[in-house]
């Protein structure tokens, strides 16, 4: 069976680009493999010789079984058809087994690996790369790999030993007849070709049209896009421009399935005709006495087999460099490096970690694009420009503090300030630039990345819920946590008695980012589940921002108990929150300005006292 690649020009050109080393690579990737690859390859060679034997059995019976009347060679040979055909259905069974095997083995082994190499990228990947892109590199790439070794593979294999072992047979028979039979090739192969590379370019144009309305669904079909399209009263337009994308989409495919029909009936006709062809002059040369019978009809049989594999592989080269480009993409996400690595001699933080935190002359810029993300991830169009390998401006410059045990440090500043960007760096979503960040003694940059992150809780300011259930989401912290433990953290999140009202409590489907709770309830939640947690270092990242006055001070009160002798490093605009603090960093333009306590800071008189005094001015009267 012909397959039509569906490659436009990039995917030419990028193909022809693939070097050897590729196919090593891929070759040594393929090593759990190799006994299967070659038992595939041999059970294909098995298939391949069995498949010209039904023409010998046919001759065998029309020029000797009948004309010598033999009934008895006649029930043999039908009875040896009859197992071949057994055998051959056998075979094909066995064929799809190791293909089965082999590909499903590949795509389990490079998703796992991809997966586990996404997980690990710095987070200024996330930030820079196109979550469809990256989820169709993890799908449609990976099941393209696959193919390159059972499809692509099998194709070549199955059509080189076909064409081999069916002209061997036809040469022996009659080498003139053959070749009167091959010249009839070029006739269909070279507008074949030519409907092929338009089917091509259809086929690509489909895939990007189909391509841009699935990303129009995935925005739209989402709880905000479906919110914004109805607040905007954008329902009508969405639809036309839907359907527009739609009628594309048809219309292509009905281009597609005119050129494919095109030319399939083209590779009919040509196997009628040299069918035809055969038979005339077979029949004239079994009328003169040069050839049997048996001979032509095994002809006739024979060359109806040579003309699909002759047409594939005409394209070999190309069909194998399409297939390993998949490859070449995908281990194109897995040699991008991680930066944030455990470095080789990295050390556990023990669990009895206190969470004392020295920021030492911290220096920060964020990494340049080329060095955290791949140009073809970031969006149509985004491939045609080179990432830019210069670093961003310092965000940090010079920050230096100290946070004792048990510590409530505030962390105060304008928009832009930098944050939330330091409280990035304790935990080590990002490496510092330069200076050092201590974690009971320990440079981060030392420790073993699952035990500092077990030490530290955090809670952002938009926190997500996965679509699943509150119980689910909570256990996220803690796989192993009671139904009494998950109840006890809710409680002290003040936020039991709102799940217990639900008619499923903890079982209730909390919905896509848990739309549907509101703000200020995901907030509590996600204080619930870093309460369940229990690290000895906490993060607060806005936490108490949705909620109002009268459910702050009650969060207020729960905190107060919850973070007693843990480290807390909150990030606020609340009084309450700051007014509460051991110690107060004010950062502008990435650098400590002001340090102190509220009262200290306030008798200054300075960037913190004018930063309250506004908040003062916001803040609603409970």
């Amino acid at each position: 069976m012909v397959v039509f690649r569906r490659a436009g020009r990039e995917d030419l050109q990028a193909a022809k680009n693939v070097n050897r080393q590729l196919v090593k690579r891929v070759w040594r990737f393929t090593r759990n493999y190799r006994g299967k690859v070659l038992m595939f390859v041999l059970v294909i060679t098995l298939s391949a010789v069995l498949g010209i034997l039904p023409p010998l059995l046919f001759k065998r019976i029309i020029d000797h079984a009948v004309p010598h009347h033999d009934r008895g060679e006649v029930t043999v040979l039908a009875l040896i058809t009859v197992g071949v055909a057994v055998g051959s259905v056998g075979l094909d069974i066995v064929q799809r087994w190791y293909s089965a095997i082999i590909g499903e083995g590949v795509i389990f082994d490079l998703r796992t690996a991809l997966y586990d190499h996404v997980h690990r990228m710095p987070i200024a990947f996330f930030t820079r790369t196109q979550t469809g892109a990256l989820v169709s590199r993890m799908n449609n790439d990976v099941i393209g790999a696959q193919r390159a070794l059972t499809g692509t593979l099998g194709q070549v294999v199955d059509n080189t030993l076909t064409l081999t072992m069916t002209l061997a047979a036809m040469l022996i028979f009659d080498w003139r007849l053959t070749l009167l039979s091959m010249a009839l090739l070029p006739v269909f192969v070279i507008p074949a070709n030519k409907v092929g590379a338009r089917l091509q370019d259809v086929t690509r144009e489909g895939m990007e049209v189909n391509a841009a309305m699935n990303a129009v669904m995935t925005e739209r079909f989402n709880v905000s896009g479906a919110l914004l399209v109805k607040l905007f009263g954008r329902h009508d337009a969405e639809v036309d421009s839907f359907s527009r994308k739609a009628g594309r989409v048809r219309d292509i495919g009905i281009r597609s399935a005119m050129l494919g029909r095109v030319f399939f009936a083209a590779l009919a006709l040509v196997a009628a005709i040299g069918t035809a062809v055969v038979y005339w002059v077979g029949a004239n040369q079994v009328i003169s006495g040069s050839m049997t019978v048996g001979t032509m009809v095994a002809m006739a049989a024979y060359v109806t087999r040579i003309y699909t594999p002759l047409t594939s592989l005409t394209n070999a080269r190309l069909d194998i460099l399409l297939t390993l480009v998949s490859f070449e993409r995908v281990f194109e996400l897995l040699d991008t490096p991680a930066l944030i690595e455990d470095a080789p001699d990295a050390v556990e933080l023990p669990a009895t970690a206190v969470g004392r935190i020295e920021i030492d002359d911290v220096w920060f810029q964020y990494p340049a694009a080329s060095e955290v993300s791949i140009a073809s991830l970031e969006g149509e169009g985004a491939s045609d420009v080179p990432l830019d390998a210069r670093p961003g401006d310092f965000v940090l410059r010079g920050v230096s503090a100290v946070i004792e045990p048990g510590q409530l440090v505030a962390l105060v500043g304008p928009s832009g300030a930098g944050k939330t960007t330091l409280s990035q760096l304790v935990p080590r979503l990002y490496d510092v630039t330069n200076g050092a960040i201590r974690v009971d003694g320990h440079d981060v940059r030392t420790l073993q990345q699952e035990s500092l992150r077990r030490a530290i809780g955090v809670v952002s300011q938009d926190p997500h819920l996965f679509h699943d259930s509150i119980a689910t989401n909570l256990r996220y912290a803690k796989p192993d946590a009671t139904d009494a433990e998950l109840v006890a953290a809710c409680e002290a999140a003040q936020i039991h008695h709102l799940v217990a009202s639900l008619p499923d409590g903890y079982d209730t489907v909390v919905g896509e980012r848990g739309y549907r709770l509101s703000g200020g309830e995901k907030q509590r939640m996600a204080i619930a589940r870093m309460l369940l947690k229990d690290p000895a270092i906490v993060i607060l990242d806005e936490a108490t921002s949705h909620l109002d006055a009268e459910n702050e001070v009650l969060i207020q009160q729960a905190l107060a108990l919850a973070l007693a002798g843990r480290t807390s490093i909150v990030i606020a605009h609340r009084l309450s929150t700051i007014q509460a603090a051991d110690q107060i960093l004010v950062l502008d333009e990435g650098q400590v300005v002001e340090r102190g306590t509220h009262t200290s800071l306030l008798l200054d008189d300075g960037l913190y006292a004018d930063l309250y005094r506004t908040l003062v001015r916001e803040t609603p009267v409970p």
